[in-house]
């Protein structure tokens, strides 16, 4: 017989990094962001506001038509989309307007984005409306009550053992008004602070956190929490005078508060309701249908507002038939104040999921329509554009604003250009400001209920998706599903933890219950593949190679450990019992037989207690393994120990860098890693070779024995 040989396989050499010592690191990173120089400086201001690097090169003939025609129409839209979510956020209409013209002023400065509309938006709007609403509410004052309960203009609060209102005085905060200075007062703080986060979340690189933020996560809070807006604005197309519900549950108490009063509706807001609703939606509808002729989009909203303002005005809705009204707009811009810092306490812990939520719109918005257009924009500057337009507006009594989608949308569909277009939106906005403002008087404000309401079909659209993404996957299915009813049915920032909690817990599950497989070669090759999965695999006799398709953690090494025996066939444990268990049985027989011979015994003997296993080697396929932990490499040990004893051995084949410097951390290849070629290998057809030859060897060297 031909002598049989050991394989042997060659291991690459690994590149020695000479690791510098962390003051070494820290001193050159001090030194590099200290160092001041003419060139530093020019880049810094330059990469701070992009504006001077694409300004100069502004192409006049060729882009301002576009930018011209892009913002004038979003300034058209942005004026009632301004006055109306000021209802979601519990302000007074003058305060929209003011955050739309400073958001689209500071994002053309700051912004490298082309496309994007930064502005109010009615997520923004109703996560600051329920922090405004509820701190209203416990500063004592009544939520559809529009006169100040203050006492010699100060508000006394006292502090109740079952409520979590503190003792609050307005003039110590130097806010010596009513109702709707204190609102905006908590708005403004909440801003300020929402911007503060977002800016230290890009000095310190911590934009890393939107990536907790999935699609389908994100897509199921906007439509839970379109559900919210919905249920919020409701009231207001039936004219019922029904305070907001502060805590968890929003949606249903004010449905049920909704058809306990429906016996009150005020029949002239329903009827201006349902004609503007149809109109509204049959423009909507115009404008989908026919979007490829229609050059500009249909003004519906602007229309809507003005045919209904003037028709409240003229036929008196707010003193024949008790019509609740947007009231006096003043018109020029309120002194800037600096926030409250004694609110701001009140208030950090709300700011966090709005800058978080707020930054995650705007980069994904802008890194999207920078792809679709063919450029680039920077993440970190954009967290940095969008913080300033949050800080320097809360000094203007604004309050929080992010990148919506629609106007985005709107924005690239009619030639927008470049970001002179906001300056052209935010021009629009000051005319309001300066001349038109007290000409909205009369506005209904349930013609602004109806333009939130029907600005909410593509989220609420978003049902008619859910088979296609049970189809595609079933896990961001369920995120979808579960985020939208926590968002919709507990309260919205609620629901944005359930959705990044559950999304991780997923995550987690997959981890710890990962798909296993048995792998067969493919005829003829060095490949090798899942048995089940595919068809015409060979199965190697005497070798079994297993795959495991997670990382080897403390959290899934009993899944693995029990996969393992299962696919193989062998538990090692029960193995050594079952031998051990023969063992006393064949002595018992030997003793009985005690007058046969000492041959005949021995027959007895390894009939009893031999059992030849169908394999003599098991492989551990890690090329889907993208790390171990401790426990991991303890488990690695704890098999290949196991397995010895009932004459198998495991070895391990295509470890990444990771897994292997774990591995040689835990000194699981023994001293100066003497192991190493004989357990790991680079690929799984050298480790079947390695196998082979091995075992043709020892079998060689028993026959000659």
């Amino acid at each position: 017989m031909e002598e049989a040989k050991v394989t042997e396989v060659p291991h690459l050499e690994r590149r020695v990094r000479q690791r510098k010592e962390p003051m070494t690191v820290l001193k050159t990173k001090l030194s590099r962001s200290l160092s001041c120089s003419v060139p530093r400086v020019k880049n810094t201001l330059t990469g701070f506001f992009p504006v001077v690097l694409w300004l100069p090169k502004y192409k006049l003939k060729e882009y301002i038509w576009g930018d011209l025609m892009s913002g004038l129409i979003i300034g058209i839209i942005l004026v009632p989309q301004a006055i109306a979510y000021c209802l979601l956020a519990g302000v007074d209409p003058i305060y929209g307007l003011y955050t739309s013209f400073f958001a689209n002023i500071i994002y053309f400065f700051m912004g490298t984005s082309r496309h994007v509309s930064v502005g109010i938006f009615s997520l923004m709007s109703l996560m600051v409306g329920q922090v405004v609403d509820r701190e209203v509410y416990m500063a004592g004052f009544e939520l559809d009550d529009t006169k100040a309960a203050t006492v010699d203009g100060f508000l006394n609060v006292t502090e109740d053992s079952d409520s979590s209102a503190v003792n609050l005085t307005i003039g110590a905060f130097g806010m010596e008004c009513g109702k709707e200075c204190y609102a905006i007062s908590i708005a403004a703080a909440l801003t300020f602070l929402a911007g503060i986060y977002q800016v230290l979340m890009a000095v310190f690189r911590l934009g890393f956190v939107s990536v907790y933020l999935s699609a389908p996560m994100l897509d199921g809070f906007a439509t839970g929490a379109s559900f919210t807006i919905l249920t919020v604005q409701a009231k207001y197309l039936l004219g019922l005078k029904i305070p907001r519900h502060q805590g968890y549950g929003t949606v249903v108490v004010t449905w049920i508060n909704i058809f306990s009063n429906i016996q009150n509706t005020n029949y002239c807001d329903l009827i201006t309701s349902v004609i503007c609703i149809s109109v509204l939606v049959l423009g909507k509808e115009l404008q989908d249908r026919y979007k490829d002729r229609l050059k500009i989009p249909l003004p519906t909203e602007l229309v809507v507002v003005a045919g209904a303002t003037l028709v409240s005005h003229f036929a008196d809705f707010h003193g024949r038939y008790d019509s609740s009204v947007s009231g006096a707009i003043p018109t020029g811009f309120i002194p800037p104040k600096v926030p409250s810092f004694g609110l701001m306490p009140r208030v950090a812990f709300d700011a966090i999921p709005l800058a978080v939520i707020s930054f995650a719109f705007t980069v994904s918005l802008s890194e999207m329509f920078a792809k679709k257009n063919g450029y680039t924009v920077r993440p970190n500057q954009e967290m940095l554009a969008i913080g300033f337009c949050n800080i320097i507006p809360s000094f203007f009594h604004c309050f929080t604003t992010s990148a919506a989608l629609a106007k985005t949308m709107v924005k690239d569909s009619t030639g927008c250009q470049t970001q002179v277009s906001s300056i052209v939106s935010a021009f629009v906005v000051l005319l309001v400001l300066l001349f038109f403002a007290p000409f909205f008087y009369s506005l209904q404000k349930c013609v602004l209920a109806c333009i939130i309401i029907v600005s909410l079909r593509g989220a609420l659209r978003k049902f008619r998706d859910v088979p296609s993404k049970w189809r595609v996957s079933k896990m961001d299915a369920v995120v979808w599903m579960v985020t939208m009813s926590a968002s919709a049915l507990i309260s919205v920032e609620m629901g944005l933890v359930v959705g990044v909690v559950f999304s991780i817990l997923c995550i987690i599950v997959q981890t710890q219950k990962p798909k296993v497989s048995l792998l067969g070669q493919v005829h003829d090759t060095v490949y090798y593949e899942d048995l089940e999965e595919y068809e015409n695999l060979m199965s190697l006799p005497k070798v079994k190679i297993f795959r495991f398709q997670a990382p080897l953690y403390y959290a899934n090494k009993d899944f693995f450990l029990k996969s393992l025996y299962k696919a193989v066939g062998v538990e090692p444990f029960l193995e050594m019992s079952r031998r051990m268990e023969a063992e006393k049985k064949s002595e018992k027989m030997a003793a009985k037989e005690v007058g046969r011979d000492d041959k005949t015994n021995g027959e007895v003997n390894v009939g009893l207690v031999s059992r030849e296993l169908d394999f003599h080697t098991i492989i551990l396929d890690c090329s889907a393994m993208p790390f171990v932990d401790s426990t991991g490499m303890q488990t690695f040990k704890g098999i290949i120990k196991d397995y010895k004893e009932v004459g198998v051995t495991v070895l391990l084949a295509s470890c990444n860098t990771t897994v292997i410097d774990s591995l040689r951390q835990g000194s699981f290849f023994g001293k100066a890693d003497k192991d190493m070629e004989r357990l790991s290998f680079y690929t799984v057809h050298t480790a079947v070779q390695y196998a082979n030859d091995r075992a043709t060897s020892a079998f060689i060297g028993d026959t000659l024995v």
